[in-house]
């Protein structure tokens, strides 16, 4: 009895427990879903709008080119060239299927086993060949969350895609990946992984190619076939291998893709002329207007400067800086006995370690292993280095200069020779603009951008020394002055202070003309107090020189204030082009990656009815040359195909035949950085404005011819070696050959060169501007008019244009406040003078057309052209195009 009562109690606890476990089971089935959409409603008010992600941003790099459209700069190393749905290819589809979501089409956004691969993947750090995400979840954390990889985010991802999946179709989320996805190498997406990695369109890539990319995803480092071509072949032959099991290609196909080496032909751009500073004044300019995003805008900027000016001002400025390091001996080895890799090459000077010295020459190694001889023609100028006044006897042995196992430069010479040199240590720089336009032609802003990115075209504020004695003079030719007006160059006493001329000397009474083109700084002093320093600081205002920079007493007319290269360019242009002031420019034009025109300078011209009467025939040639150029350059293309095709019928070498295949199938590497060119479209130029008058035309000429005289008769006579009569210019050197100038003009080009230490001190006693800046000039201007026709500045009227009074402003961050008492609407625009203090400008903003009948209310941006800003800066003169998205 007391067994079956023990059996029955023992039944009735089995039963009670399946029952039990059956209702937990039950409660759990209802918990885990009840609990996955409470924490789904939960989680909803803070998920972000799917409608955020249905685009994708192209993103390229930013271009620069010089103005006859060669690559000088491009910065950003971000791709994304978004496509849609219909611009997938197949194969590429079922590559990233097989590789990373088989079930993509008929899950919804979660996949069971892909969730518990997923939580393994976290708790494990599990390194298998699937992931553990839905291509659903991968556009969930693409798009919207941090690559961490917890659970917590893992979570919000799930329900991200639960969200994803409800709001948008498969072919949408399938496109937003493909976009979206980093796949090394700074590409995201798989157009421009095509592009990146074999310089290819979607359309021509191989299975075995789209299988390499589909390999991405997962570990863009791991599996780059870039930095790892073992690891992403394996990788890839396991997607090909997954292709075929799931039926997306054949047999023969995947044997074929498995057998096909991994074939990269990255995509890497190569610069046509290396030109930093320019190029990097580009992309400041464009950086502080737009932001860092403007370096993936895939903008192409055209300059103004020709590569060709840019290299002659560069070879220019380094002859001369060469040049003076001769003149004042040698300083020694940079180094001695240590590794010839730690230094960099800098200009033409490239790093050598000596070998061995001989009597008369030295051998050296060169940084490729190349082993060179010095002679004694490339070493004998090096007479020892004492002060800047002094230097040592010239040496007789080569064991007088270099040590064996000493680190010294080396520059190459016209006959194919080498030359001892050193990086000097003096600083150079030169600016050249077009007189009309204000377009800078050549800018040069130091010695070598890698040795010292500092600017100094731009940057450096240095007294400009006599060079601004013709602005002076300007003043008191339009105070009624005439060139031969009779001035006294006797001693002058002004309180304690007791000028005096360079040359110690005084003349007596002499002309204007001749005290200017001796430089007679008595005279300077006299003519300042004549016309008043006030009337004077104002002009110079108005020539584009800073006014607070400017001193308020008689030194100014010894050049004692402050001024940069650029502004003093800016200044001699006014005398070449008859009397206006021009504002400089150098971006050109903008376009985007699609070659669309986006932006097109239209500087205010000196003449612009001169411009504005043959713009019509102007625009007409423009045209015709650009359709013959198309024309040209279809028929040379048609012509190397045929001449490689030729070739390659009669090549039996296969790895010839590969590379030419290579380069001669355009139509399959149509994505390569030659495709990526700028390709713009004819050029047409719109009707000019007339540049502000600030100088009455009588003024302007007797000006320019003074200043021709400076070169026929006076401190520039050196540049009379040129063979021109048509050029004019002015020396300066500052006290103790600190600094050394020359600003000179031609009526086509305006140029400027500044010679100096970035830490002032003395160059030596006979550093001279006609000494050390001279002939930096004269070779840049040798190159820049050969073959220009003979002309001079003109002393007519050509643009009708007339000088009015200066207004007078409030510079606000509001904009500019017009005086009411100086402001008359009839009179034509000019230069203006400012009158408050500098303010910190507010962020850019996206620019707005005008719409309105009414005249656009005056601003602190560049809109009105026609009023120079103070100081100078450089941006374009019309409206630049709005933020890029």
């Amino acid at each position: 009895m007391t067994k079956k009562n023990a059996t029955a109690r023992l039944i009735h606890f089995l039963v009670g427990l399946v029952i039990a476990c059956l209702a937990l089971a039950v409660i759990l089935a209802l918990a885990v879903p009840i609990g996955f959409y409470g924490m789904a409603m939960y989680l909803s008010p803070t998920l972000p709008s799917i409608q955020e992600i249905k685009t994708a941003n192209l993103e390229m790099p930013l271009q620069i080119y010089s103005s006859d459209d060669k690559l000088i700069g491009q910065y950003g190393n971000r791709l994304s060239l978004p496509i849609t749905f219909e611009d997938i290819p197949e194969n590429l589809t079922h590559a990233f299927l097989a590789a990373e979501d088989a079930s993509f089409f008929q899950h919804s956004g979660i996949s069971i086993k892909g969730l518990g691969r997923a939580v393994t993947e976290v708790v494990t750090d599990d390194d298998s060949q699937t992931g553990g995400s839905t291509i659903t979840m991968q556009v969930a954390k693409n798009y919207f969350l941090s690559p961490e990889r917890t659970l917590n985010r893992k979570l919000v991802e799930l329900f991200l895609a639960r969200k994803i999946e409800d709001e948008l179709s498969k072919n949408d989320i399938l496109t937003l990946y493909v976009n979206k996805i980093y796949l090394g190498e700074g590409a995201y997406g798989i157009r421009a992984a095509a592009k990146k990695y074999y310089s290819k369109s979607l359309e021509n890539l191989t299975i075995a190619e789209t299988a390499m990319l589909a390999g991405l995803p997962k570990a863009p480092s791991k599996y780059n076939p870039v930095a790892n071509p073992s690891r992403a072949l394996t990788r890839r032959n396991w997607i090909i291998g997954r292709m075929h099991e799931l039926g997306y290609i054949s047999k023969a196909q995947r044997d074929e893709a498995i057998s096909s080496p991994v074939g990269i032909n990255l995509y890497k751009e190569k610069l046509d002329v290396n030109m930093p500073y320019l190029a990097e004044m580009t992309r400041s300019t464009l950086v502080n207007r737009y932001g860092e995003q403007v370096m993936h805008s895939g903008w192409r900027v055209r300059l103004t400067v020709d590569s060709k000016a840019q290299t002659d001002a560069e070879a220019a400025v380094l002859t001369g800086l060469v040049a003076y390091e001769h003149r004042h001996g040698w300083r020694g080895a940079e180094a001695n006995d240590e590794p010839l890799e730690n230094f960099r090459r800098y200009s033409n000077m490239t790093p050598a370690k000596v070998t061995k010295v001989n009597a008369r020459s030295f051998e050296a190694t060169m940084p490729s292993g190349e082993n060179v001889t010095v002679g004694w023609s490339g070493m004998s100028w090096a007479r020892k280095y004492i002060s800047a006044n002094r230097i040592g006897y010239f040496p007789d042995n080569a064991r007088q200069i270099v040590n064996k196992n000493d680190i010294i430069r080396l520059i190459p010479t016209a006959n194919g020779n080498w030359q001892l040199g050193q990086i000097p240590k003096l600083q150079g720089s030169l600016v050249s603009l077009n007189p009309e336009t204000g377009a800078v032609k050549a800018l040069v802003g130091g010695f070598d951008f890698n040795h010292s990115k500092f600017n100094r075209a731009l940057q450096g504020w240095r007294q400009p020394g006599s060079t601004i004695k013709p602005l002076v003079y300007t003043a008191a030719l339009e105070k009624g002055y005439r060139p031969d007006s009779i001035v006294s160059d006797r001693p002058i006493q002004v309180g304690d202070w007791k000028p005096k001329n360079s040359d110690g000397r005084f003349l007596g009474d002499i002309t204007l003309r001749r005290a200017l083109y001796r430089s007679r700084n008595l005279v300077s002093i006299r003519l300042l107090q004549a016309v008043g320093i006030s009337d004077v600081r104002d002009l110079l205002d108005e020539f584009g020189l800073d006014k607070e920079k400017l001193p308020t007493t008689l030194s100014l007319a010894l050049g004692t204030g402050q001024a940069t290269p650029l502004q003093m360019a800016t200044a001699y242009a006014t005398f070449a082009n008859g009397g206006h002031r021009v504002q400089p420019y150098f971006i050109e034009q903008i376009y985007n990656y699609n070659n669309n025109l986006l932006f097109q300078a239209n500087p205010r011209q000196a003449c612009a009815t001169c411009f504005n009467e043959k713009l019509e025939d102007l625009n007409r040639n423009l045209i015709e040359d650009y359709k013959k150029s198309i024309e040209n350059e279809d028929s040379a293309i048609d012509d190397e195909v045929m001449v490689k095709e030729q070739n390659l019928e009669n090549n039996d070498d296969i790895d010839n035949i590969e590379q030419s295949g290579k380069a001669l199938n355009l139509k399959v590497y149509d994505a390569s950085p030659q495709a990526d060119r700028l390709k713009a479209p004819a050029v047409q130029y719109a009707v000019a404005k007339q540049a502000p008058r600030i100088l009455q035309p009588r003024v302007a000429f007797e000006m320019a011819d003074i200043l021709r005289d400076v070169v026929q008769r006076g401190t520039a006579v050196r540049a009379k070696a040129l063979g021109r009569d048509d050029i004019g210019g002015k020396t300066g050197t500052t006290n103790e050959a600190k600094d050394a100038w020359f600003a000179g003009f031609h009526p086509t080009n305006a140029t400027v060169v500044w010679m100096g230490f970035d830490q002032p001190s003395t160059m030596g006693r006979r550093e001279y501007g006609g000494v050390a800046a001279l002939p930096v000039w004269m070779d840049f201007m040798k190159a820049q008019l050969k073959d220009t026709p003979h002309q001079w500045v003109s002393i007519n009227n050509r643009a009708k244009s007339k000088k009015q009074k200066q207004k007078i402003i409030e510079m606000t961050d509001d904009g500019i406040l017009a005086d009411d008492e100086d402001t008359d609407s009839s009179e034509s625009e000019k230069p203006v003078k400012t009158q408050t203090q500098q303010r910190k400008s507010p962020p850019a903003e996206p620019v707005e057309v005008q719409t309105s009948s009414q005249a656009a209310k005056p601003s602190n941006s560049r809109s009105n052209d026609s009023v120079p800003q103070n100081p100078l800066s450089v941006t374009p003169v019309e409206r630049m195009p709005p933020i890029p998205e």
